[in-house]
């Protein structure tokens, strides 16, 4: 039999791409062509593969029962210890899934029957009233293409049942919601969710929403759209450095793009940068912010099996890190000590095997 780049539970660990792999019926190729053509392309993407040394992971996430995809992590506001991860599960039947800081599942935060949920963020004290505030949840419902936020702890949808995205696209694929980052303006408290898709324009690819809340409830209303977009491949990985009023994503065969994330001022590119640095893809994107101003932003070089760590404030390429993870989607940081375990903060890295690896952020090195 002949084996190609489906996922199985059967693997080649020392094969640098990290896929997984399947079996073809050899009686639908001609054996020698195929050796031919396969031979070669493993050989190459072995030579990809990191040789960096690998940094395990502290904990490791019980699994989940589709496909894993982006992390977003909730600091309980009394007790750092009580913190809670929550990632995304694709699927018809997905989930978002809650753990706790030793990888266990939450069932009592888990939010089930989901319609392929793609990314997650969270956000602190958002106005419901003049006197009630909470922490949100939000995250992407490809299927139905919206919006579903929810309240933290409590787990409340807050959101009527949805909030509809790319209502104005003319192609289905255009409305497909993926990629999203909140954003808590600091000028005046109003937290707003940019939004990316499946596909779309070569301009406009993202749309921002404001989030309110009135009598009737918590509204979504349209307030921009911009961002460049190359044509290749696909826009899903969006982080936002809210103190500095940055979005970046991630142009995914191009390059990190950067834009102001307070609508008012304009939608004109800041910069795309980093490019060279990545193998294939640019996927996930994590921003570790200090007190005393400086930072990184740490994104996944998926093929490589790679993170690579810019200046969070020039942007310039620091260094690349090799954390043991399978073809990052998603990750996502925090710079407080959490635990015993996670007392330098704790960064979060989607695995391809259904689950996610915890990292205490001292191992990244960057301080």
């Amino acid at each position: 039999m002949i084996f190609l780049g489906a996922k199985t539970n059967k693997s080649i660990s020392d094969t640098c791409y990290g896929h997984r792999i399947g079996f073809i019926d050899p009686n639908m190729f001609d054996m020698k062509k195929a050796l031919l053509i396969l031979l070669p392309l493993t050989l190459t993407l072995a030579c990809n593969r990191s040789t960096l040394p690998a940094i395990a992971p502290d904990v490791i996430t019980e699994f989940t029962a589709n496909d894993t995809d982006d992390p977003a992590i909730w600091i309980h506001p009394e007790d750092a210890s009580k913190s809670i991860v929550f990632g995304t599960d694709k699927d018809t039947q997905g989930a978002i899934y809650a753990f706790d800081l030793e990888g266990k599942i939450i069932e009592a935060m888990t939010i089930r029957g989901v319609q392929r949920p793609n990314n997650v963020d969270v956000a602190y004290g958002f106005r419901i009233n003049d006197s009630t505030y909470t922490d949100v949840l939000v995250f992407t419902e490809r299927e139905k293409q919206q919006l579903r936020m929810y309240a933290i702890p409590e787990m409340k949808p807050l959101d009527q049942g949805g909030f509809p995205v790319f209502e104005d696209a003319t192609s289905p694929e255009q409305r497909l919601p993926m990629g999203i980052a909140l954003y808590t303006s600091p000028i005046d408290s109003s937290l707003y969710a940019i939004v990316g898709r499946k596909s779309g324009p070569l301009e406009g690819y993202l749309y921002q929403y404001r989030f309110s809340a009135d009598s009737l409830g918590v509204r979504s209303d349209f307030v921009r759209k911009f961002g460049k977009f190359s044509g290749e491949k696909e826009i899903e990985a969006i982080a936002v450095d809210d103190e500095k009023g940055f979005v970046y994503y991630s142009d995914e065969g191009v390059c990190i793009r950067k834009y102001h994330a307070e609508p008012n001022k304009g939608n004109n590119e800041i910069s795309c940068f980093g490019g060279e640095h990545f193998l294939a893809d640019i996927e996930g994107i994590a921003i570790a912010t200090y007190n005393t101003g400086e930072g990184y932003l740490i994104v996944s070089n998926q093929q490589k099996g790679e993170f690579n760590i810019f200046s969070r404030n020039t942007n310039e390429f620091v260094k690349a890190l090799n954390l043991s993870t399978m073809e990052t989607d998603g990750c996502e940081v925090v710079t407080v000590p959490l635990n015993d375990t996670f007392v330098h903060g704790l960064f979060v890295a989607m695995n391809d095997e259904k689950n996610f690896y915890f990292y205490d952020l001292g191992k990244l090195g960057l301080e």
